[in-house]
């Protein structure tokens, strides 16, 4: 997936925290919707998002639906802002 797509998805607040909480472990779409005070449906929207971006998966088991965090969309995009900065600190030896 494209930087832009994966820096959209991390931009919105509830987005952010779903990864915060898939970075313990796999939940189910209602386990995640019981931390929020939104819609399940809203949940939903989000979770699409990050599926979206890559930045998680899915696994259905039987009626279930377990999302997961993809950290290796995470490092490529750490490993772009590294760059970033380390361009800028080239910059600033010069």
């Amino acid at each position: 997936m494209g930087i832009q797509q994966t820096l959209k998805a991390l931009a919105d607040p509830i987005r952010r925290e779903i990864l915060n909480l898939l970075k313990h472990g796999r939940l189910s779409a209602g386990e995640i919707t019981e931390h929020f005070s939104v819609t399940a449906p809203s949940i939903s929207r989000h979770l699409s998002v990050l599926k979206d971006a890559d930045l998680i998966r899915d696994t259905r088991e039987g009626k279930f639906i377990f999302y997961e965090i993809n950290t290796s969309v995470l490092e490529e995009t750490m490993l772009w802002i590294a760059d970033l900065k380390g361009g800028q600190e080239n910059a600033e030896r010069k």
